[in-house]
C-alpha cells in the first residue's frame, strides 16, 4: 500500500511537470506565429487550470468559462489562479513584455501552520506572479493580510472578491426530509486535517443523552475513513453519523438541503465556497472564528467559535463551545436559515461576480 502511494505521487508531480511543460510552451509559441491580437474582444487564457465539477479551482474555472470562455490561442488577457499556477517566471516575463495584461484570483499562501514543505519556497514562487499581476481578486481580506505579511507588500492595483454562489441553484429546498436535526460537514480532509471532524464526533457524543435527534453528514473525500468508521462504530454512534462519498457540484445542492445547518472549523480558511453555498441553502453555520469566515458569516447566519491567531499551529475550538454553538442554533435554527439566505443572496450572488470581471476586464483592455 505505501508502495502503491509512493508511487501514486511520483506520477502526479511527473503529470504536473509535463502540463507546466505545455502550457509554458504553449505561450511562447503564441507570440511566435500569432501576431494580430488587437480586438477589445476579451479573449482569456486560464494558463492552464482546467475546469471540473470537483474541487475548488476547478468549479471555479467552470463558472468563469460559462460567461468567459477560453482562447487558448490568440489571447489577449490572462486569468490565474493562485493555487493552480503553471506558468513560470519566464513566461510571466514574456506576457509583460508583450503587455498582455493578468489578472490573479488570490486564494491562499503558504505558511507552517498547514503546510509541511518549504513555504518559504513556495511562497516565492508565487510571489512572482502575485507581483507581477496588473490586477489581483483577493478573495477576502484575510487573503490579502496574509499574502501581504508572506508574499509583501503589492503595489498594484486589486480589490476583495469573495467567492461567488448562483442562488438559483443553491436554495432551501422546503421540504422536510426527517424529523432529525442534521448537521453538514464538507470537504476534503486529509489525515492532518482530522481534527475538523474529531472535535465535531467527541462534541456529538456529548449531545446525544439530551438531543436525541441530532445528526451528522459528513460529505466529501476523508482520507482517514476507515479509521473514523472504527471509531464510530466503538463509541455506538453508528446510527448518528452518516459518511456520503465524494460528490460533484451538481450534486452539491441536495445534500445541502438535506442538512439543517453546516459545520467548519477548519482553521485560517480564506474564503470556503462551502460555507458560502451553505448559506444561500439556508444553513445557519457553526464556524471557527478564523481566516476569512468572519467576513462571510454575520452574528444573524452563523456562531463563530474563538480561537487565537496562529501562524504556526492550528487552533481548534474548545469542545464545550461547539455544543453551546449547536445548541444555539438547533434552538434558533428558523431565524438564522433566513438571514442565512439573505446574507448569501444580499453579498455572494453570482452576478456580482460576474459583473465585476466584466468591468476590470474591460478596463484592462480598454
Amino acid at each position: 500500500m505505501i508502495i502503491k502511494n509512493i508511487i501514486f505521487i511520483k506520477l502526479k508531480d511527473l503529470l504536473r511537470k509535463i502540463l507546466i511543460l505545455i502550457e509554458n510552451l504553449k505561450v511562447n509559441l503564441n507570440f511566435l506565429f500569432i501576431i494580430n491580437r488587437k480586438t477589445k474582444l476579451a479573449k482569456i487564457y486560464y494558463g492552464g487550470s482546467i475546469k471540473s465539477n470537483i474541487g475548488g479551482p476547478a468549479v471555479k474555472i467552470k463558472k468563469l468559462k460559462k460567461f468567459f470562455p477560453e482562447y487558448k490561442w490568440n489571447f489577449n488577457i490572462v486569468y490565474l489562479l493562485s493555487n493552480s499556477i503553471y506558468l513560470n517566471a519566464s513566461t510571466i516575463n514574456l506576457l509583460k513584455e508583450k503587455n498582455v495584461p493578468i489578472i490573479l484570483n488570490q486564494n491562499g499562501v503558504f505558511y507552517p501552520e498547514w503546510f509541511t514543505g518549504d513555504w518559504e519556497k513556495e511562497n516565492k514562487k508565487m510571489s512572482i506572479i502575485y507581483h507581477a499581476s496588473n490586477y489581483i481578486f483577493w478573495q477576502s481580506k484575510f487573503s490579502q493580510k496574509a499574502s501581504e505579511k508572506y508574499l509583501g507588500k503589492r503595489l498594484g492595483s486589486g480589490e476583495i472578491l469573495y467567492n461567488s454562489v448562483d442562488t438559483n441553484t443553491f436554495k432551501p429546498s422546503g421540504e422536510i426530509y426527517t424529523n432529525k436535526f442534521t448537521f453538514l460537514i464538507t470537504g476534503n480532509i486529509n489525515k492532518r486535517s482530522n481534527y475538523r471532524i474529531t472535535t465535531i464526533i467527541q462534541s456529538l457524543e456529548g449531545l446525544i443523552k439530551e438531543y436525541k435527534n441530532i445528526h451528522l453528514n459528513i460529505a466529501g473525500c476523508v482520507e482517514d475513513k476507515k479509521y473514523f468508521l472504527r471509531k464510530i462504530k466503538e463509541l455506538q454512534l453508528d446510527s448518528y453519523i452518516t459518511f456520503i462519498d465524494e460528490f460533484s457540484q451538481k450534486e452539491a445542492p441536495l445534500i445541502y438541503q438535506r442538512a439543517n445547518a453546516y459545520i467548519t472549523i477548519a482553521y485560517n480558511d480564506n474564503c470556503p465556497s462551502a460555507v458560502i453555498e451553505a448559506l444561500s441553502s439556508g444553513l445557519p453555520v457553526l464556524y471557527s472564528n478564523s481566516g476569512g469566515i468572519p467576513e462571510l458569516v454575520n452574528k444573524d447566519s452563523g456562531i463563530g467559535l474563538q480561537v487565537k491567531e496562529d501562524w504556526s499551529k492550528t487552533q481548534i475550538p474548545n469542545v464545550s463551545d461547539i455544543q453551546k454553538g449547536m445548541i444555539k442554533i438547533m434552538e434558533n435554527k428558523e431565524n438564522m436559515s433566513k438571514a442565512a439566505r439573505i446574507r448569501a443572496i444580499e453579498n455572494f450572488d453570482i452576478k456580482y461576480w460576474i459583473k465585476r470581471h466584466e468591468e476590470v476586464i474591460d478596463e484592462l483592455l480598454n
